[in-house]
């Protein structure tokens, strides 16, 4: 076994550092992108639209219940066969298409839920008072309660992103260099593999507690209660 030189930890990190832009693209498209997609599949649950409740179920039921490896796989195979007989080809397209569309669905599927769930943490009485006072649905959604639902949400937010960020790891199999494909691609013209993925391991740790940092000011700043968060939540790093 090669033993483990801390020089080739701080020769390796240079050049995984210059990737992270990518890594980062993915989490800020898949999250941006996401978040839009979990709140149309929220509302259609909520206001029980015909069809794309439906839709969104099933969506939400694979996105929640399959590996994003898999996903990554049926997007990438499965969406141009799908668009084809619409007459869009994007079987040319770059794969970091394919990879954005897939993260984005899969945040979605997850923040469909988290979205709903804080949509119906809103008080009834806030829905009937806003009727009252002549608004209407789409005016309570903007006025009334989604300001409140941004708020109920943010530690729910916090832990969707970090894992989103874990998971960009994938994106790797599908081509994309990023930090762990350019690790790879390092350990490779060596036998110090050890030392290329500790430099990634640190990356996504320092990531992580910035991310759970910026999240834990948020929930300071909108006094957001955290007596019933789950214990190891994405935000308690900097608690």
């Amino acid at each position: 076994m090669v033993p483990f030189e801390w020089k080739y930890v701080v020769d390796y990190f240079p050049k995984i550092f210059r990737f992270l832009p990518m890594t980062l693209l993915i989490v800020a498209v898949s999250a941006s992108a996401g978040l839009l997609i979990g709140a149309l599949f929220a509302i259609a649950r909520i206001e029980r639209i015909p069809v794309l409740r439906e839709i969104s179920a099933v969506l939400v039921s694979f996105i929640r219940g399959t590996p994003i490896f898999i996903q990554l796989f049926v997007v990438y195979y499965g969406l141009p066969v799908l668009l084809l007989p619409f007459g869009i080809d994007i079987t040319r397209s770059s794969k970091l298409l394919f990879v954005l569309i897939a993260y984005a669905f899969n945040v979605g599927g997850f923040a469909s839920e988290m979205i709903r769930s804080a949509a119906l943490a809103v008080s009834k009485d806030q829905w009937d008072a806003a009727a009252s006072v002549g608004l209407s649905r789409a005016q309570t959604y903007i006025r009334v309660i989604v300001p409140q639902m941004v708020v109920i949400a943010i530690p729910s937010v916090g832990r969707l992103l970090t894992a989103a960020l874990s998971d960009t790891a994938l994106a790797s199999t599908m081509g994309i260099v990023d930090v762990l494909a350019s690790a790879r691609l390092l350990s490779n013209h060596s036998m110090h593999k050890m030392e290329a993925f500790f430099d990634v391991a640190v990356l996504f740790i320092t990531l992580s507690f910035l991310f759970g940092c910026a999240f834990k000011a948020l929930e300071r700043r909108y006094g957001v209660n955290t007596a019933n968060r789950t214990p190891r939540s994405a935000t308690d790093h900097c608690s």
